[in-house]
């Protein structure tokens, strides 16, 4: 999630982002929404899941080293970022962070959640990490909303893939949308709290002020909604992550419901969000991001998936601008 989520503003999935009912975010949280714990494959273990052979556990904070686990918060609506797949949490994210937890020695354990609650769940002391395709953003580093208020204290973020923004539309493009600057005076539809939300409402601006009548933005709790308005012919388009939209495309109705248009604008990092007072943590999964990027295990993983356009070169803190 540019949530630019891009799955992703101050909540910028490319994507970051995240509301919706508290009631069915609570719920989601407290039974975990389908979690999946990812094992870490480290080859020495005590009973805690724990391992001191792994080459970079002790870069750890003592309290995660102990406990064995490092908790990640995710939204996994995302395909093929995170999603569910036959009761497991899957795909890019959940890979990576295998790859991550082998160097380190720990295991990450992944549960679902509303994505504009993952980074308040993390300051809270719910996770210790949120990686979910959150858009690195300076708002979000900072704990800004659009407007420049704070809302919280931040987060740091290890970044370790990059997206931008896409549009997509029902297959055969009835309402010939070539672009997100064609939206002007359309509906569209996109989930709440996410960059691409941001974007739509930026370019709302533009069409106002180039004369043009302003977007009519449909913001839904979650993106399968935003997907459904879509498909419905209720929005003419949708807003999401280019590598989310382009597997949308291929596998939604067999390939039969969308399409992608246009290229991917606003392209920038995701970041695994770290609670600002975690430095220790932070620069372990900046050297863990760098040594599967070192030893090829990060290039097999996004070829697995589809998602080589979203590779680094090398790992950065807080390097979204």
């Amino acid at each position: 999630m540019t949530a630019s989520s891009t799955r992703r503003t101050t909540a910028t999935r490319s994507r970051l982002a995240a509301v919706g009912s508290i009631a069915v975010a609570g719920a989601l949280i407290l039974t975990g929404c389908g979690d999946q714990t990812n094992d870490s494959g480290s080859d020495s273990t005590n009973e805690t899941g724990k391992s001191s052979a792994a080459p970079l556990f002790d870069k750890l904070p003592k309290k995660i080293q102990d406990a064995g686990v490092i908790k990640a918060g995710t939204n996994a609506e995302y395909a093929p970022m995170e999603f569910q797949e036959g009761g497991k949490i899957v795909g890019v994210d959940p890979d990576i962070a295998a790859a991550l937890g082998e160097k380190l020695g720990v295991e990450f354990q992944f549960t679902s959640g509303s994505f504009d609650g993952l980074i308040t769940a993390l300051n809270s002391g719910r996770y210790d990490v949120a990686m979910s395709s959150i858009t690195d953003t300076p708002q979000r580093q900072e704990g800004l909303d659009d407007k420049g208020k704070k809302l919280g204290p931040g987060v740091d973020f290890v970044d370790y893939f990059t997206a931008g923004t896409a549009v997509y539309v029902q297959k055969g493009n009835p309402k010939k949308i070539n672009s997100i600057e064609d939206l002007c005076g359309q509906t569209a539809a996109v989930q709440r709290g996410t960059t691409y939300e941001k974007a739509l409402q930026t370019q709302s601006k533009a069409c106002t002020d180039g004369g043009k009548k302003k977007i009519n933005i449909e913001s839904f709790e979650n993106d399968t909604e935003a997907q459904t308005r879509v498909k419905s012919g209720g929005a003419v388009a949708g807003v999401n992550d280019y590598p989310v939209a382009v597997d949308l495309a291929r596998k939604s109705g067999g390939g039969n419901d969308f399409e992608v248009v246009g290229e991917q604008v606003d392209a920038g990092p995701f970041g695994i969000a770290v609670n600002k007072e975690n430095k220790q943590l932070t620069a372990a999964l900046e050297e863990a991001v760098n040594a599967i990027i070192e030893d090829g295990t990060y290039k097999k993983i996004l070829e697995k998936w589809g998602a080589e356009s979203g590779a680094i070169d090398k790992a950065a803190i807080n390097g979204g601008k």
